[in-house]
């Protein structure tokens, strides 16, 4: 793979007339690989899978059971995930939904997305900074005594620091 720094380099010195097995020399690539990148068979920063894509075989069987017409697009992904997994799909949950996520063929619907909000007690799904918020309440121990060097005891401390730290 190269960079973005490294094509436009190729192809400045493609341009000024050197060969691709100089600047496969120049760059430390081999030959196939620059004639590759200037030919623009292969975009810069971009990995090449090495496997094929395991989603790619049920994108449409999903397409089409998320589709507002013909399907139900308040379907839940884990139903979905089961469905498919019975078709044959091999890969993992979290690889499931990051496929549906990247080919967008999950609808936007308001009304489900209330819904998850309501499940997960009113909290959003993201934070307004566009990242996924990592902050979670810890339970309340239960007041008594617990002596200072007593596993409850060091457990209570160091929950105070914390919330300290992190208010």
């Amino acid at each position: 793979m190269l960079t973005q720094g490294e094509d436009v380099d190729a192809r400045a010195l493609r341009k000024r007339g050197w060969s691709i097995s100089a600047i496969a020399r120049h760059l430390g690539r081999s030959r196939p690989t620059i004639r590759a990148y200037l030919n623009g068979e292969r975009e810069p920063g971009r990995r090449r899978r090495s496997l094929a894509d395991p989603f790619e075989p049920y994108a449409d069987y999903c397409r089409l059971r998320l589709d507002e017409q013909a399907g139900d697009p308040h379907l839940w992904a884990t139903t979905l995930f089961d469905e498919v997994v019975e078709l044959g799909y091999e890969g993992g949950y979290s690889t499931f939904t990051r496929a549906l996520r990247a080919r967008g063929l999950r609808p936007d619907c308001e009304t489900c997305a209330h819904a998850l909000r309501a499940a997960s007690g009113g909290q959003s799904e993201q934070s307004g900074s566009g990242r996924n918020d990592d902050r979670f309440s810890l339970p309340r121990l239960p007041d008594c005594s617990a002596a200072p060097g007593t596993r409850q005891g060091r457990l209570r401390r160091r929950l105070r620091r914390w919330r300290k730290r992190h208010p």
